[in-house]
């Protein structure tokens, strides 16, 4: 399969399920969830939210791997998630993520699907260990 011929999408934050925002909601519209799958990545802890910065060391992070359910409508559906990342930018304004084809693991098989990057700067930011966003929220709204 061609990088741009695939019609998966990784997500690990805002998108994923257990956030019940509106996002996910138009995800859940376009997309059928595979199942739970990790990246090879580290989540910067940003102060407010976390980030995902691909890397290949043996760190991951945690996500949900979904698939689009009718191709014909996979641009228009990307398209809009690309708006909602802000990969489109408006004037004056730093465009933070990418979106990328990334190897996915997921019931120890690996596949590829487009996943959202950040490209800020992460210096001197705390690595979140659990790699996972979910897990993250929670403890900080226990602190």
């Amino acid at each position: 399969m061609k990088q741009n011929e695939t019609s998966q999408l990784f997500v690990y934050g805002s998108l994923r399920s257990g956030f019940h925002s509106p996002a996910y909601n138009y995800v859940s519209r376009y997309f059928t969830l595979v199942g739970e799958a990790k990246v090879k990545g580290l989540l910067y802890d940003m102060g407010d939210y976390p980030v995902g910065v691909s890397c290949s060391d043996t760190k991951f992070i945690v996500g949900e791997l979904y698939q689009i359910n009718h191709k014909e409508a996979f641009d228009f559906a990307i398209a809009q998630l690309d708006d909602y990342e802000g990969l489109n930018g408006e004037d004056n304004e730093d465009v933070l993520y990418e979106r990328t084809v990334t190897e996915i693991i997921i019931n120890e098989t690996t596949t590829l699907a487009w996943t959202y990057w950040y490209k800020g700067n992460t210096a001197n930011k705390p690595i979140v260990i659990s790699g996972d966003v979910l897990q993250y929220f929670e403890q900080k709204k226990n602190l």
